[in-house]
């Protein structure tokens, strides 16, 4: 017996898993699950499927990884899960593999998934997200790279999430999130993650832009077409040009920023 796999573990001899990869007790690994180097797995965990784990990660107790998708188009189809490098998956997160055949839920490198959060199928997460604590995403919701997700917030299937992005806990998303803004409660935007930009060290003059695009989009009273053919006449920035992509792919529609007082027939 591996000395890094605990005798209560119970490993199918067509599941793949590293030398160096160690597995906690009471945890069941099944057939064609395959796991990298250095990987962690804790107790009473549960992976199925065609799961694909890459190196490095770390995998809490009573996490289910690949089980089958939630979905009643599922119809017993060969598809898969792959999870990449160094992700940190805390205690009983569930990622739920394709529903189509072929199809694949894909989780990227870096990312850090908190206690009891749920990625429904289909769905791929970038590089160095951040998903906190009850987090719920639904089906083919794609979110980018460095987006912050905060603690219970729910994402309707087939929504994006834009890069460094950030999701004020609880917030109810159901329309796609532009790149680099910060959302509430229900689709709305209040304004660009100034913090994370700075984090990520995007520029000065950088944020600037940003921040003009910003109010361009969402607080001069253009409808979005207007909004979109005036920004693309201003200097763009690669985050300016990715802000329009974003805009201009958007299938199920974009959040709009919250409404002021006035705008609501409110007293100032």
């Amino acid at each position: 017996m591996n000395s890094l796999i605990h005798p209560t573990a119970v490993i199918h001899p067509e599941a793949e898993l590293h030398e160096s990869a160690t597995v906690g007790p009471y945890t069941v690994i099944e057939a064609g699950v395959r796991i990298g180097a250095r990987c962690r797995v804790g107790p009473h965990c549960h992976i199925l499927g065609e799961t694909q784990i890459g190196e490095d990660n770390e995998i809490h107790a009573g996490c289910v990884l690949g089980d089958t998708p939630q979905d009643l188009a599922y119809k017993d189809a060969l598809s898969s899960l792959i999870i990449g490098n160094g992700n940190r998956i805390r205690e009983h997160v569930t990622i739920h593999r394709g529903t189509a055949e072929g199809s694949a839920t894909r989780i990227g490198d870096r990312n850090f998934l908190m206690a009891h959060c749920h990625i429904g199928h289909n769905s791929v997460l970038g590089n160095d997200v951040i998903v906190v604590n009850a987090v719920l995403l639904g089906g083919h919701v794609e979110v980018e790279d460095r987006a912050f997700l905060g603690g219970g917030a729910v994402v309707h299937q087939h929504c994006r999430i834009g890069t460094l992005t950030i999701l004020r806990g609880l917030s109810r998303i159901s329309k796609d999130v532009p790149p680099y803004c910060t959302v509430v409660e229900n689709n709305e935007l209040v304004g660009l993650n100034s913090i994370g930009l700075k984090r990520a060290g995007i520029l000065p003059d950088e944020r600037a832009r940003l921040k003009t695009a910003y109010a361009l989009l969402f607080n001069e009273g253009l409808n979005l077409t207007q909004a979109l053919e005036a920004l693309k006449k201003e200097t763009l920035t690669p985050q300016v040009s990715h802000l329009i992509e974003f805009i201009t792919q958007s299938k199920r529609g974009i959040c709009f920023a919250r409404k002021k007082p006035t705008d609501l027939g409110e007293e100032n």
